[in-house]
């Protein structure tokens, strides 16, 4: 097992990294939508979404692999009423790219994020 840590990215605030290798394969722990430099969120689900896969993808670099390697996203919202909003921002980003992906509407999450994201990646 290999502990993943992102420079572009702060210090975790609890006990976990921002993603472990194990096997051929990266497991990025859940991503808020934190803006690096400031650790304010952006304003709206758009914006959110936006920084919160920027901070998945600044975990994915760090492990040296990409979004077209990933092969699991888990897309966690405050509100169902976000879920068409969030996967039209999420094909637009992907592309022809399918990973398995589930949107879970979860009410409230920390910090009062709108959405946390995590995701599994191919490594080799």
């Amino acid at each position: 097992m290999n502990i993943i840590t992102s420079e572009k990215l702060p210090a975790p605030g609890g006990h976990y990294s921002h993603g472990v290798v194990s096997g051929n394969l990266l497991f990025v722990s859940g991503q808020l939508p934190f803006i690096p430099a400031s650790g304010s969120f952006p304003d709206g689900i758009e914006a959110q979404f936006d920084q919160a896969m920027a901070n998945v993808e600044a975990v994915l670099h760090a492990a040296d692999t990409w979004l077209a390697k990933l092969v699991s996203v888990q897309i966690f919202i405050t509100d169902v009423k976000y879920w068409p909003t969030v996967n039209a921002l999420y094909a637009a980003v992907m592309g022809e790219h399918r990973p398995a992906r589930a949107i879970i509407p979860c009410g409230e999450l920390h910090h009062g994020a709108l959405v946390e994201i995590t995701a599994v990646a191919e490594i080799r």
